[in-house]
């Protein structure tokens, strides 16, 4: 009895085919190889040029130290006092979150204020 369908070739790849699936190994591997050189040997830092901070906001670099500490002592407390009043207004976790807010700040002051004592203690 005759197949209707006859076997197919053994070999049904084409010398193409297989060069290309080469290309395509030599690729991943490439990848690959970045990838793992990427994530466990990363280059060393500031190989490249130093990030110049902005001087858009930049404070007077004659500024004497009281005078700067004088003046975080003021934003640590207009900060305080804008928390608290912002907490007012909330409730449940939203307010205890912010009364947590308002008591780093008041840390930050107590450090501040300290501060101000051992520059020009009176």
């Amino acid at each position: 009895m005759d197949k209707l369908i006859p076997d197919p070739p053994f070999n049904t790849t084409t010398p193409n085919a297989e060069a290309s699936r080469t290309e395509e190994l030599l690729k991943d591997r490439e990848a690959i190889k970045r990838a793992l050189d990427y994530y466990l040997d990363p280059p060393p830092p500031y190989t490249e040029k130093p990030r110049r901070p902005s001087t858009m906001f930049m404070v007077a670099p004659g500024a004497d130290t009281e005078s700067l500490l004088a003046y975080a002592y003021e934003s640590l407390a207009s900060a305080s006092v804008l928390v608290s009043d912002f907490a007012n207004a909330l409730i449940g976790p939203q307010r205890h979150t912010a009364m947590a807010i308002q008591q780093i700040i008041m840390v930050a002051e107590l450090a501040v204020n300290r501060a101000l004592d051992n520059v020009d203690p009176a």
